[in-house]
């Protein structure tokens, strides 16, 4: 890869996949700002990478696009790479949603990254940029996901976001790409209301349902969000990337 340093802002950098995907970034001479609602996430995130700033703002909040945009030019001085990865679960059929629940996935997971893409237009033109949205491999094709019908509808939308900002934003020089998770160890079915047990669990029988025969670490995902960033990736758009041990196809 090129060793061009890059200012890349990734959402919901506090924790899981969006802490791996800071620190590869940082790894590789990047510099970062991380956003989230919790410093003291943010701050473990950045421990002991100079290059990741931190920018606590919840982003459902209405003056959160301008908060981020202003962060990453003060940091950073722009944008090369926004990664919108912050997202929020919750379990229940149908009949069980409670309507604050429905409408925080929406907000958060499909909402906010429109807004923040909008609002960070101008710096991703000027740079050439690249947007990466994180979706998830339970959402892709025509597959049911029953109890997480929400979450999975919130994903199915960013995706096509991705195709369709693709083209909108191509004559820009703006590529848009999308990575869809299948099931990593992130610990978010214990945010979204499992028990610490019950999501172990969970864990436990789904890895030999993968084709791999096991479940992924934040790690595999930011692998691919980095390369994918690459310019030699330069002509990669419009595409969602499933990076699920297979189980997707199965």
């Amino acid at each position: 890869m090129e060793n061009t340093q890059r200012s890349v802002i990734v959402t919901g950098g506090g924790s899981g996949i969006g802490r791996a995907v800071a620190r590869a970034f940082a790894e590789r001479g990047d510099r970062v700002l991380v956003v989230g609602r919790t410093p003291p996430a943010l701050a473990e995130t950045a421990a002991g990478h100079s290059g990741v700033h931190t920018c606590a703002v919840d982003l459902t909040e209405p003056s959160a696009p301008e908060a981020v945009a202003k962060a990453a030019d003060e940091a950073m001085g722009g944008v090369d790479v926004l990664v919108n990865n912050a997202a929020v679960g919750g379990f229940g059929g149908l009949a069980e949603l409670e309507r604050a629940r429905v409408e925080a996935q929406v907000a958060t997971n499909l909402v906010a990254p429109v807004l923040l893409t909008q609002a960070l237009l101008g710096p991703l033109e000027n740079a050439s940029g690249l947007i990466v949205n994180v979706g998830s491999a339970g959402a892709l094709g025509l597959r049911s996901w029953p109890g997480n019908a929400v979450y999975g509808a919130t994903k199915a939308g960013l995706d096509l976001l991705t195709r369709s900002w693709a083209v909108e934003l191509g004559p820009r020089g703006i590529r848009v790409v999308g990575v869809a998770p299948g099931v990593i160890e992130t610990g978010a079915g214990v945010r979204a209301g499992m028990t610490e047990e019950a999501y172990a669990g969970f864990l436990a029988g789904m890895a030999p349902q993968v084709p791999l025969r096991r479940v992924g670490q934040p790690e595999d995902i930011a692998w691919w969000i980095v390369r994918l960033a690459d310019p030699q990736a330069g002509y990669a758009s419009g595409a969602v990337l499933a990076v699920d041990g297979g189980l997707s196809v199965t």
